[in-house]
């Protein structure tokens, strides 16, 4: 065990970096971003399930040959799931990550 006293919580340059504007700042941006985000394909993803589960007979409604509105809502989450993908790393490439990274420079680089 080492006599040393513990590096002071002052003086830690991450929880400088965390009382930071510019910190939450960008938190808040991420979460402004990802949480409706998140909310709407969850109330998606749901109303697939809950029609999968009471409306059996909408499901099973043909729309053309063998395909169902289950099928087509089924393969619609898939479209979904990589257009949220695609949306978000369009987003985080050109609004969060320069943020993010002008901030780690400001506090003294990458770790």
């Amino acid at each position: 065990m080492s006599n040393e006293a513990p590096e002071r919580v002052d003086d830690d340059p991450n929880v400088a970096m965390q009382n930071s504007a510019e910190f939450n700042e960008l938190r808040t941006k991420f979460r402004k971003f990802v949480f409706p985000l998140t909310a709407l394909f969850l109330a998606w993803y749901f109303l697939f399930v809950l029609l999968s589960v009471f409306a059996k007979d909408f499901m099973g409604t043909r729309l053309f040959g063998n395909i169902t509105w289950g099928l087509t809502l089924g393969l619609l989450q898939f479209v979904t799931t990589f257009a949220i993908t695609m949306y978000y790393a369009r987003w985080a490439d050109r609004v969060f990550d320069p943020a993010a990274e002008a901030l780690a420079q400001k506090m003294g680089g990458h770790q």
